[in-house]
């Protein structure tokens, strides 16, 4: 219990003693970080007056308002959530530690509060949700870990091959350009023993073509350009499609066929006739989540990671590998007929 309350003394003191310089032209960018917020927190914008929907996001991270302008605790509040401080790590790196530990993967793109009630269902069989969500994290971690959660930062070498897979399924007939597209890390991205991603990390992309069903059986095309995987710490690492990536891509259908998977049936995602991109053979209709896609980092990179205890060393995954390139593309084509 000390700890807990040490821990929210700290988050209060973040807060209180953020103050960025704030200027009038900032205002609509007020909202913006609000909105933000409520995203990582709920998973959705909120309504109301702006000092309500504020007020409301304190009291349910730290069970009371916080001082300062609105623009101070609205900057410390995203601060606190995504980046941490020199002495503490944010409260996504610490809930992505806790997930990892309990589940061996993380599920990056729900909210907060439904991953700590998950947690706490995974432990206790049901939420404290009369509680402060930084609190009940903080609770979590404590049960699960013998030493507070610390950071480290480590060097990820460019043209590191990095497999994801869809979130989501994506249709030929539906998407357009410009929409973005969530993929998650099939496996943890470790460096020796520091844990860089785990499994079921962020990957963002967008589309950025699309060929609509043409007819006399010619099919549909997507292009889909990868941009940022999204690390424990939240730091976005940038992502681009390139030759070692394509190499991979070759490796790993050789190995479907001669384990007798055919490429179309584990819908890998390739290079497979069209320049940088990927193909799917066959009468689809779309893309189905789980689809495997392959990209790399386009730089070395200096990253913040978890330095896994040596009791906790047996849960780390395989590794994603390393390997260079720029501007990151993906295509697929599924065989639809104009009707």
């Amino acid at each position: 219990m000390r700890r807990t309350f040490l821990v929210l003394a700290c988050a209060a003191a973040l807060l209180i003693g953020a103050v960025p310089v704030v200027s009038a032209q900032d205002d609509v960018s007020t909202f913006h970080v609000m909105s933000r917020v409520e995203q990582l927190v709920y998973g959705g914008e909120r309504t109301g007056g702006l000092i309500d929907r504020l007020n409301s996001v304190e009291r349910d991270m730290f069970g009371r308002e916080l001082p300062g302008s609105i623009a101070e605790r609205q900057t410390a509040l995203l601060t606190f959530i995504e980046k941490g401080t020199e002495y503490q790590p944010s409260l996504l790196f610490k809930l992505g530690v806790a997930e990892w530990a309990v589940e061996r993967r993380v599920d990056s793109l729900a909210p907060v509060v439904r991953r700590v009630d998950a947690l706490e269902v995974q432990l206790e069989g049901t939420p404290q949700v009369d509680r402060p969500v930084t609190m009940r994290l903080e609770r979590v971690l404590g049960l699960l870990l013998s030493e507070p959660v610390t950071t480290t930062e480590v060097e990820l070498p460019a043209a590191t091959i990095i497999r994801a897979s869809l979130a989501h399924s994506l249709s030929p007939k539906t998407a357009k350009k410009g929409d973005p597209v969530d993929l998650v890390l099939h496996s943890d991205l470790v460096i020796k023993s520091s844990l860089i991603a785990p499994k079921g990390s962020r990957v963002t992309a967008v589309v950025t073509e699309v060929t609509k069903p043409r007819s006399f059986g010619r099919p549909a095309e997507v292009k889909v350009g990868v941009e940022s995987l999204y690390s424990i710490g939240s730091q976005a690492i940038p992502l681009t499609f390139g030759e070692e990536s394509q190499q991979a891509v070759e490796a790993e259908a050789a190995q479907l066929a001669a384990a007798g998977t055919s490429v179309v049936g584990a819908l890998l995602l390739g290079p497979v006739g069209l320049v940088g991109g990927f193909l799917i053979r066959g009468d689809l209709k779309e893309l189905p989540a789980g689809s495997v896609v392959f990209s790399q980092t386009v730089d070395a990179v200096k990253v913040g990671a978890y330095p896994v205890p040596l009791g906790l060393q047996g849960l780390l995954k395989k590794s994603e590998t390393a390997e260079p390139d720029k501007t990151g593309t993906g295509d697929f084509t599924g065989n639809e007929a104009t009707p």
